[in-house]
């Protein structure tokens, strides 16, 4: 009897480029669609703008370097990146800060170190830094939840004040946003309010911020999704988050009207998002399993430790990219198995 044989390789579910990519869109609909909900449709804007900066600013770069362009934009990492950076951003942020994020994001941090596979920091993460440094003012105008707000806007308000960075009606800026819980618990806590008082505000839900827990709450889902598919490794989002979590405990129980606890830090920023989507970038995390627990673990420390001491109310971003100069060293001295041989892992 004769049998049909085709040459290798035999696996038809390869973990390529554009299949991973997918995947993460795919995770990050739910989040995205929550974020629109509870805070407008101007990010459905900023991501509509943001994807396409990014894949002109890719095209542009490839033929500066002559080479391939389509393969390249269909891999899906522009599109990731973009979309990553604007959920990292108000969303009445006006489009020339998008377009400057992109570009840094694209051009500087991916393109010229040699494109996807050779960036050693997060393209998204690096965007996000170039404006919150360059344009603080802005990168804090976030508009209260819907339920909150005395001021909504539809779609294409939304998108005539993203083009144009004037308010309709006269109004003013003051009017329509106020600072995000981490913001406000870090301020008035510096004031030497409780706990319990700066909680009492509405702007408060029952573990984190009005809108933020839901949002948070779908990304997980979304990440919980990225497991199953097998497309991230558990190791960093569970240190990430485990690592938060017993360190805000500590610093909750030392005092407990003076620090905020582990599920208001867990619920009221980035830390989900970090955990499932950034973090877990595979070209600038590490590459070994022990490597990944250590990666996780430092992001969280860093997180910490710039809510608790640092500049910013959030400070992932920053977490972030401390931890991908480490990387190296992390690689250096934790090598991953090679395959055929025994691995201690």
């Amino acid at each position: 009897m004769q049998f049909e044989t085709s040459a290798s390789p035999h696996n038809n579910d390869v973990n390529n480029v554009a299949r991973v990519m997918r995947h993460v869109i795919y995770a990050l609909i739910p989040g995205t669609l929550a974020y629109a909900w509870f805070f407008g449709p101007g990010v459905l804007i900023n991501l509509a703008l943001a994807i396409a900066l990014a894949l002109g600013f890719e095209a542009l770069v490839l033929k500066l370097r002559k080479q391939a362009i389509k393969p390249v934009l269909s891999d899906g990492s522009a599109l990731v990146t973009a979309w990553l950076l604007v959920l990292a951003l108000p969303p009445l942020t006006p489009w020339w800060m998008i377009a400057i994020g992109i570009g840094f994001a694209i051009i500087v941090a991916k393109q010229l170190y040699g494109g996807l596979g050779y960036n050693p920091f997060n393209p998204a993460m690096v965007g996000y830094v170039v404006l919150i440094i360059s344009f603080p003012r802005e990168m804090t105008l976030w508009p209260a939840p819907q339920e909150l707000a005395q001021q909504s806007f539809g779609l294409w308000q939304s998108a005539q004040i993203i083009f144009s960075g004037s308010l309709p009606n006269a109004l003013s800026w003051d009017a329509i946003t106020m600072a995000t819980p981490l913001d406000i618990t870090r301020t008035q806590l510096g004031q030497n309010m409780m706990l319990s008082e700066i909680q009492d505000s509405p702007l408060f839900g029952t573990f984190g911020g009005v809108g933020w827990e839901w949002i948070g709450n779908w990304f997980f889902l979304g990440g919980l999704y990225l497991l199953k598919v097998k497309i991230i490794d558990w190791r960093i989002p569970f240190s990430l988050i485990a690592t938060l979590l017993i360190a805000t405990t500590l610093t909750y129980a030392s005092a407990p009207d003076a620090q905020a606890g582990p599920m208001f830090h867990l619920f009221s920023g980035g830390v989900i998002l970090a955990a499932f989507f950034i973090a877990t970038d595979p070209v600038s995390a590490p590459a070994s399993n022990r490597g990944r627990l250590i990666y996780g673990c430092g992001i969280a420390l860093f997180i910490v430790i710039i809510r608790q001491w640092g500049g910013y109310p959030d400070g992932i971003a920053f977490a972030v990219l401390l931890m991908n100069m480490v990387v190296p060293t992390i690689d250096h001295y934790i090598k991953p198995a090679v395959f055929g041989q025994s691995s201690k892992e």
